[in-house]
């Protein structure tokens, strides 16, 4: 039986009109019979690199079983001049996460994915230390199972206070070896005893490595830190 988290990721493919952009990750949430994609905002759009793509490409299995079976679903960025996305800022500033509702009539016959849920985001936050290990599953520099059309996941850990705004920005740092390609990819930890069709706790979505800019790029190692923005901000997305 396939692993029910690896049908919640979804690669996300950028295009400004048939010509290909870039490749990201993304994952399903639903709420109240609704069902939204959650990937990070900058793959939407991006000015400093002058991003703009007017679509984005989801590929969803199609079969239960046959998990070489799949269709790309178009889904559009702009109807009536206005964008499809939703995204937020609080007193940090601009949030790094989007949610793009998707209209069940696009999903093709016999749409094979799972979708987290509000009560797949982690309660008690004391229950979440330093260190925690928590995994982190998407499409780092576009690479996944091409057969299968299934993601990768790459072991990470809780590297500051959870719960804690890690400089007054709404995201904690996860310890991981990280990618381009990877941003929107759910932190998840594995919850045995929670939601049998999806047993893992939603903790965060990944966005982008930490780099100082106070570092020597030529002298200084990398820190290996990344930015992963809190699931909570789904709440406020998807309401």
């Amino acid at each position: 039986m396939i692993e029910p988290v690896l049908l919640a990721a979804v690669r996300v493919q950028t295009f400004l009109d048939d010509r290909l952009l870039t490749a990201a990750s993304g994952f399903f949430f639903e709420r109240e019979g609704r069902l939204f994609v959650v990937t990070s905002r900058h793959v939407l759009v991006d000015k400093p690199s002058n991003h703009h793509p007017n679509r984005v490409e989801l590929a969803l299995h199609t079969d239960a079983v046959d998990l070489t079976r799949f269709s790309n679903v178009s889904v559009p960025l702009f109807r009536d001049g206005k964008s499809t996305w939703r995204q937020a800022r609080d007193s940090g500033g601009e949030i790094d996460v989007a949610t793009i509702e998707i209209d069940r009539a696009w999903l093709p016959k016999g749409a094979n994915l799972r979708a987290f849920t509000p009560e797949h985001l982690q309660g008690p936050l004391e229950e979440i230390g330093i260190g925690t290990p928590v995994l982190v599953v998407g499409f780092p520099l576009g690479f996944y199972d091409t057969l299968h059309y299934l993601p990768v996941g790459r072991h990470a850990g809780v590297a500051s206070a959870f719960g804690v705004r890690f400089q007054g920005q709404g995201y904690f740092l996860t310890d991981a070896r990280m990618h381009r390609g990877a941003s929107g990819s759910p932190v998840v930890l594995n919850d045995p005893g929670g939601d049998p069709k999806l047993p893992w706790k939603l903790l965060g979505i990944h966005s982008a490595r930490l780099d100082m800019r106070t570092r020597d790029r030529e002298a200084d190692e990398s820190l290996g830190l990344n930015c992963a923005w809190y699931a909570d901000i789904l709440k406020t997305l998807t309401a």
